[in-house]
């Protein structure tokens, strides 16, 4: 459920907004700005989301299996 709210800006920050964002998507991208701020589950979604990323899995453990063998050399 969303809730309205009212703020005040700058007058040249809401014409960048307006003109770089576009009209009917300000609300969104301050949202998206604000969440990690103010919500928990900001970092369990990223995370969830880096887990899915078969390519970026793969590059890690990769990495970690490299350590490993530095390690085993000293």
């Amino acid at each position: 459920m969303h809730k309205k709210m009212t703020i005040s800006l700058d007058e040249d920050v809401y014409y960048g907004l307006y003109h770089m964002i576009g009209r009917r998507k300000i609300s969104q991208f301050i949202e998206d700005l604000v969440k990690p701020y103010v919500l928990d589950s900001s970092l369990d979604a990223g995370y969830k989301a880096m887990a899915t990323d078969k390519e970026r899995e793969i590059e890690a453990q990769e990495w970690c299996d490299a350590l490993i063998k530095d390690v085993g050399n000293e």
